[in-house]
């Protein structure tokens, strides 16, 4: 199965999705590799970085449910290798 690595950036602006965002991640927890988290308070939002490998459809799956949560944004980018 071929994989691709890519990062996955998530912007929370509403903290009631926080446990759902956990939840989601915790299901993929088998191709992440990285995880980091930093809350802005001073803006009153959280930043999640994400670093997988996985198979693409795995990648926009994750993706795709943590982007539809509600006062959340997640955006992929893709290595080359």
């Amino acid at each position: 199965m071929q994989t691709r690595v890519a990062v996955i950036s998530i912007i929370i602006e509403d903290v009631s999705s926080v446990e759902s965002i956990n939840s989601i991640l915790h299901e993929f927890g088998e191709y992440i590799f990285g995880r980091m988290g930093v809350p802005y308070r001073a803006k009153g939002i959280n930043i999640i970085s994400i670093a997988i490998d996985a198979p693409q459809d795995k990648i926009n799956t994750l993706a795709g449910k943590i982007g539809r949560l509600k006062g959340v944004t997640a955006k992929t980018v893709y290595s080359t290798v």
